[in-house]
């Protein structure tokens, strides 16, 4: 077997969590690649223009930044953590329910936030949940997870595909003949005004059936919370269900009586030690919480750069994954390619769908190769594709093609990898989680808006030449944090030199 007997037993002892945050994950996906292709749809039901149906996107985008920001306040402990987990798995599927009764544009964003502050809780506490279990072995379960992801994302379109109106859903005397396919891939968040030059009736018979492919979706995730509720089950969290404590709810007690034992010892201990202790004390805060001073006394000047530097890394290369499924659909369409709407179509769903196979090839690598070494390999490949797309794009358009599908490949396994990396520096006891998380959200929504306002001023070339830079930045920020890591190492060395005997707690911030 490709796995030893100890990750494999490991995995077996949590069998249940681990698939259970793999579904959840699942069920983000199925929700964070809906809108899209609806928003067309959506605009007729609530009889909303263009630039008002588009605000849609960025109350989605804005509230799942904001939850992954607040959802570390819910996963102090695994009850909090789970609860939370089954409330937004069952609000993703009641939203999913509820749109189709939205005829209001104002109601329906409302709906949209609450699914995004649902969606970013998700992607907080699944991630800190597989690291707190899996630890040095957790890059192989991320990449799992972070395929779940992608399934979701590459499902949900294809759901909703059968029942997109295939022209105006919005029937008037006055209908406009426009190409809807053209439109639905030019739909970008944050940018209402790029649309203003597309007029389609406000007032008419709607005719649409995308309520079916909501629906389905809705009954699609409904297993997700029941999962979620059988772990609460097990693990005695159900007030009316009481059961004895099972051996996850017993891992998260003794490592609190371990870090309890580690701070009633740790009076002799030097400096440094005080330092530990306060981190094991506060373990993986909410992102605020994360930044306050008590967190950082006595911390060497490392800690705090590899949490930065890391979410630097995040920030590019999320905002690559935004800004090119956002605008490869435009350049491609625009002058000097000109290439014709349905073709161009293709390739945002190509990038998605090699993100996905990417994730997948992933598992069974991130056994065998170092976290490190993938972020590595990833960033030059995202570099050297970018290049390739600058010089050969323009004269083969079968290259933006082959281009679009490697960087898919290469930007697929940069964020797992870079969570276990550096949660592996900071020895799991930092809040990398949290602060990874909310810097590639950032990116994600940050670098879109950037790359749309450009590519609005200095045209469509500019968008490959804005990728290029992206990639120069991270793998640059990624050289800094290796720098950063080897001065991190650097503490332990020196203290190993010293005759003087510590316990585990004095040195527990050293990797």
């Amino acid at each position: 077997m490709w796995l030893d007997e100890r990750v494999v037993t490991l995995f077996k002892r949590n069998l249940q969590p681990t698939l259970t945050y793999w579904s959840v994950f699942f069920s983000f996906g199925l929700c964070i690649a809906f809108l899209g292709p609806t928003l067309l749809d959506l605009r007729c039901q609530t009889q909303s223009s263009l630039q008002q149906i588009t605000w849609v996107f960025f109350s989605q985008q804005f509230c799942l930044l904001l939850g992954s920001c607040l959802g570390g306040v819910f996963k102090r402990t695994l009850k909090q953590s789970l609860v939370v987990l089954f409330v937004s798995t069952l609000v993703i599927s009641l939203v999913f329910s509820i749109i189709p009764f939205c005829h209001d544009v104002v109601v329906l964003a409302v709906v949209m936030a609450v699914a995004g502050l649902a969606m970013g809780c998700i992607d907080t506490i699944s991630n800190m949940r597989l690291v707190k279990i899996y630890q040095k072995d957790s890059a192989i379960f991320l990449q799992a997870l972070h395929f779940f992801v992608g399934f979701g994302a590459l499902l949900s379109p294809l759901i909703a595909d059968s029942f997109l109106s295939e022209t105006n859903c919005i029937q008037s005397n006055s209908t406009v003949t426009s190409n809807l396919g053209h439109i639905r891939n030019t739909l970008v968040s944050h940018h209402p005004r790029n649309l203003s030059h597309y007029e389609l009736p406000l007032s008419g018979l709607v005719i649409t059936r995308v309520s079916y492919a909501f629906w389905i979706m809705a009954l699609i995730n409904l297993p997700v919370p029941i999962a979620v509720f059988l772990l609460l089950y097990k693990e005695g969290m159900v007030p009316c269900c009481a059961r004895k404590s099972s051996s996850l709810l017993k891992a998260d007690e003794l490592a609190m009586e371990i870090h309890g034992a580690h701070k009633e010892d740790g009076h002799h201990s030097s400096q440094k030690s005080g330092f530990s202790e306060s981190v094991e004390e506060s373990g993986h805060e909410d992102f605020f919480s994360c930044f306050q001073s008590k967190n950082f006394r006595g911390a060497p000047f490392s800690y705090f750069a590899v949490h930065v530097t890391g979410a630097l890394v995040l920030f590019m290369s999320d905002g690559i994954v935004g800004e090119y499924s956002g605008f490869v659909y435009t350049y491609a369409a625009e002058k000097p390619l000109s290439m014709e709407h349905k073709k161009a179509g293709f390739l945002p769903s190509l990038f998605w769908a090699f993100i996905t196979l990417g994730r997948l090839i992933a598992i069974p690598v991130s056994y065998k190769a170092k976290p490190a070494t993938m972020i590595f390999v990833s960033l030059t490949g995202v570099l050297v594709t970018f290049l390739l797309l600058l010089l050969f794009t323009s004269y083969s358009t079968i290259f933006l093609f082959v281009g679009t599908a490697l960087l898919g490949l290469f930007l697929s396994s940069i964020f797992p990898s870079m969570l276990a990396y550096t949660e592996d520096i900071l020895n799991y006891k930092g809040c990398a989680t949290t602060v990874l998380v909310t810097g590639a959200g950032i990116g994600e929504m940050v670098l879109q808006m950037m790359v749309g306002s450009i590519i609005q001023e200095q045209g469509s070339y500019s968008f490959l030449v804005c990728g290029t830079i992206f990639g120069c930045l991270a793998f640059s920020f990624y050289v800094v944090l290796l720098v950063f890591h080897r001065l991190h190492l650097r503490p332990s060395a020196e203290l190993s030199s010293q005759p003087a005997v510590m316990d585990e707690s004095s040195i527990s911030y050293q990797r």
